[in-house]
């Protein structure tokens, strides 16, 4: 892979380098093979970069800035569903509750630039107060890491009448927040079952729509799930214990879903005495969680195969999860999904599920020039989405 030369500076928080520190006016990629995001392909591609948009995508004539050789170029990654600050501790523990102001900070920016490493451009992190500083952050330029929308907390009070969630997403509004996440039924590693009624999801989603935001549900049961396309809102996250009848009513509905099968549940089991005897991570609720685990193939294969049910990426990367958020998309191709169907689905469907699909989410002129470049062929070899080579977002190289 031969590449221009790069204005490198020393980033001594991570040990590696910042994007370019002048970056030319014009940027030229040529790709032996494009994967455009949106179900096409094509070869001998050149994409041209103006500032950090797509002005061009053709043949490549010309000698460009950058030569990917062999490498696929797609559209950046974009994961849905991340909890960017997430992490263990100096002890090797989760950490929860309250820790040094800096430390926090500290653990979200390495988080945050890993997932950029890994090809995520985009994320939604939903979600906690200190998300937002480090977005923030991150678009001033000042943190390398992918671009964050957050939900500055959760809406989960069963105890909260109609009116009360209402002024709770005005309150979620006004404090700087992208989305409004909602908890409509209990952790699996609770049983799942529904928490929150008909008439509070319908105030939680309505107020979200009234507000010029989207609503993210966390839901296991089905009438959870139904409940929650019953009151429009955007998308349910998990349905471990879904049946064809909720994911009927979602297609109907328009409802996105995030099944969320590849990863989260994983690394739980794998860093289970990280987690273990903390709040409700106890024997029971790893218990229930491998449960759920053995019920993936069944339901997601359900999910696959109910006619027009909107389907999209998202991993709900906990601790000990981030930068292998492409667990979730191989995960996915292992259960069924075709791999371009599941490559739409971490790119231009998760932008659109985000109203972020006139910004990003594929290799089109107008649209962000965030890209990444894997080695191999995704289409024919899944894993060649974990071989990540070259990142750029917003017209900057992260990876080069």
């Amino acid at each position: 892979m031969r590449l221009a030369p790069l204005v490198a500076c020393s980033l001594a928080v991570f040990g590696t380098i910042a994007p370019e520190a002048q970056t030319p006016a014009v940027i030229t990629i040529r790709a032996a093979r494009l994967i455009d995001g949106r179900g096409q392909t094509s070869t001998n591609q050149l994409v041209t970069i103006r500032g950090s948009k797509i002005e061009r995508v053709g043949s490549a004539t010309v000698e460009p800035t950058y030569d990917l050789g062999s490498l696929t170029l797609m559209p950046g990654f974009i994961d849905t569903h991340v909890h960017i600050g997430w992490h263990f501790g100096p002890d090797g523990r989760y950490v929860v509750g309250k820790e040094p102001p800096d430390q926090a900070a500290l653990y979200g920016a390495e988080n945050a630039y890993v997932t950029l490493l890994a090809g995520f451009t985009t994320v939604q992190s939903v979600g906690a107060a200190s998300d937002k500083p480090l977005r923030d952050a991150i678009n001033r330029g000042v943190l390398p890491g992918p671009r964050i929308l957050t939900s500055m907390g959760s809406i989960s009070n069963a105890k909260l009448s109609p009116e009360q969630i209402r002024e709770e997403v005005r309150q979620k509004k006004a404090e700087g927040a992208d989305l409004i996440k909602i908890f409509a039924s209990a952790s699996i590693r609770d049983g799942g079952t529904p928490t929150l009624s008909q008439e509070q999801l319908d105030a939680a989603c309505g107020e979200s729509r009234g507000q010029g935001l989207r609503s993210m549900v966390h839901a296991h049961s089905p009438e959870a799930m139904m409940r929650a396309a019953r009151a429009n809102c955007t998308v349910v996250e998990h349905g471990a214990l879904a049946t064809a009848e909720a994911f009927k009513l979602m297609a109907e509905r328009g409802t996105w879903f995030d099944p969320n099968i590849g990863l989260v549940t994983q690394n739980y089991l794998e860093n289970r005495q990280r987690f273990l005897g903390i709040g409700n991570y106890t024997e029971e609720g790893f218990a229930a969680m491998e449960k759920a685990l053995g019920l993936k193939s069944a339901m997601f294969s359900t999910a696959l195969k109910t006619p027009g049910l909107k389907m999209v990426m998202g991993t709900d990367a906990v601790a000990g999860a981030h930068g292998r958020n492409v667990n979730e998309t191989l995960e996915r191709i292992k259960e069924g999904q075709r791999p371009m169907d599941a490559i739409v689905a971490m790119t231009s469907a998760a932008a659109q599920s985000m109203d972020l699909d006139k910004l990003l989410g594929a290799i089109a002129p107008g649209l962000e020039a965030d890209l990444v470049g894997v080695e191999g062929n995704p289409l024919t070899d899944p894993s060649a989405l974990n071989r990540v080579r070259f990142v750029m977002r917003g017209g900057k190289v992260y990876r080069r």
